[in-house]
């Protein structure tokens, strides 16, 4: 005999497995709450007795939708650049200027820009500004009387002079004011060649490095243990004097360095395309490229180079909204002395967002799992993260856009200031909690 149990046995299991199910999906899909949130917040700050600020923003809806220490100051290290980036996005146009000129008899006077371009090997350029020169058929002369910018910023530490990042800042920039060092079997080789009489062989090291004396142009290359094709990129000790000289270097012509008081009837070569100087800046965190891209911008608002001209101008003019006045110092983020906000941060990426196209935009972010300075983290199938990172010692940060699991776009400012853990553990940490609410929102 079958046993057929009773019909309301069977209703009450088919309610118990439709409540299972809704409560899933509904778990699945809500939001993680603001208490949950907040709680791990502050139990992220006890572990690595640091300071955090977050801010999570919907900008279709106008609303935010989390807030922990958003209106509190910190360090933004790069995320500085995301300032540079804006203000170039408003006052440079799609290509950037790269030198002033008047023509005065059989005499072709020069100012530069700012423009980072000319013979950078980081960037992409059409060689204008270079092939103007080269082809001119005038006397040229070179002059620095617009220029008033120390070759270092505000709040720089001064003894990073002799890494990559800190490049010196200049009127007119060639090959990135740095040198390329390699080795080519048992001899070191240096870009430019103007400099292989001034570098010499150092004592082996665990693996291969490259210095520079402080104050002048001397080289010396550590080979190391094992054979190595690295190339290690050291700052030049930039001067009007070594620029004019290069400039006749490479152009294979005479440039003679003038003091001629910037005329303003001068013309305009234009030369570098500027996306290629946004992508290289906003990816790979380039310090040298935002740096310039300031003079540039203080150069096309006023006739001299001086990056508080143009961080004056765009607080006053496009920054003005903002919840909380950034106290900004440079264009990259090396100086200590910048402090912004994660509301003001996230402010300003919406602002970004409705200047320029999405598919634009995000060509030049940092894309978690793909390109730039979080290839290797943020991980998905498909990209969710997109914007920039900041890391000095013992600060970190990370903001921009955020694609969610669903398609809601939402943008958000991650900050992490004055922990004494490592980098790599607090990139960790927020890799987990911004996954969360990539899976819940």
């Amino acid at each position: 005999m079958k046993y057929s149990a009773p019909p309301f046995l069977f209703r009450s299991f088919l309610w118990i497995l439709i409540a299972i199910g809704f409560s899933t999906v509904l778990f699945r899909c809500s939001p993680v709450s603001k208490s949950a949130l907040t709680k791990t917040f502050k139990s992220t700050e006890a572990k690595f007795k640091d300071h955090v600020g977050f801010v999570l923003y919907d900008p279709a809806k106008k609303k935010t939708i989390f807030d922990y220490q958003g209106g509190q100051y910190f360090t933004p290290a790069s995320n500085t650049k995301i300032f540079t980036f804006f203000t170039s996005l408003k006052v440079l146009g799609d290509s950037i200027p790269g030198l002033r000129y008047i023509v005065r008899g059989d005499s072709l006077i020069f100012w530069g820009t700012g423009d980072p371009g000319l013979l950078y090997k980081n960037v992409f350029t059409n060689n204008r500004v270079y092939s103007f020169l080269q082809t001119s058929p005038y006397q040229l002369f070179f002059s620095v009387d617009n220029f008033y910018t120390d070759p270092f910023g505000p709040g720089w530490a001064w003894d990073d002079y002799n890494a990559y990042y800190s490049a010196e800042r200049s009127p007119l920039p060639i090959y990135g004011n740095i040198a390329s060092i390699y080795a080519a079997g048992n001899k070191p080789v240096i870009e430019p060649l103007f400099f292989k009489n001034d570098i010499y062989t150092g004592g082996q090291q665990s693996s291969a490095d490259a210095t520079r004396e402080p104050e002048k142009n001397v080289f010396i290359y550590l080979p190391g243990a094992k054979p190595s094709s690295k190339v290690i990129d050291v700052p030049i000790k930039i001067s009007p004097e070594l620029t004019a000289t290069l400039l006749s270097d490479t152009l294979n012509k005479h440039v003679t360095l003038i003091h001629h008081v910037f005329d303003t009837t001068a013309k305009t070569i234009y030369g570098t395309p500027a996306d290629s100087l946004y992508r290289i800046m906003m990816q790979d965190s380039d310090n040298f490229i935002a740096e310039q891209l300031l003079l540039l911008c203080a150069n096309t608002l006023s006739d001299s180079i001086k990056p508080e001209i143009a961080i004056r101008y765009s607080k006053k003019f496009f920054l003005n909204d903002l919840a909380d006045e950034p106290i900004w110092k440079d264009g990259s983020g090396l100086s200590r002395f910048n402090l912004f906000t994660p509301r003001s941060v996230v402010q300003l990426w919406e602002k970004i967002y409705t200047l320029i196209p999405q598919e634009r935009l995000f060509t030049l972010l940092a894309i978690g799992g793909k390109k730039g300075t979080i290839r290797n983290y943020y991980k998905e199938s498909k990209p969710y993260i997109f914007g920039k990172t900041g890391s000095l010692s013992n600060n970190h940060a990370l903001s921009g856009y955020l694609v969610t699991k669903s398609g809601r776009l939402l943008i958000f400012s991650f900050m992490n200031t004055h922990f004494a853990k490592s980098t790599g553990e607090v990139r960790n940490n927020m890799q987990e909690i911004l996954h969360r609410i990539y899976e819940a929102y």
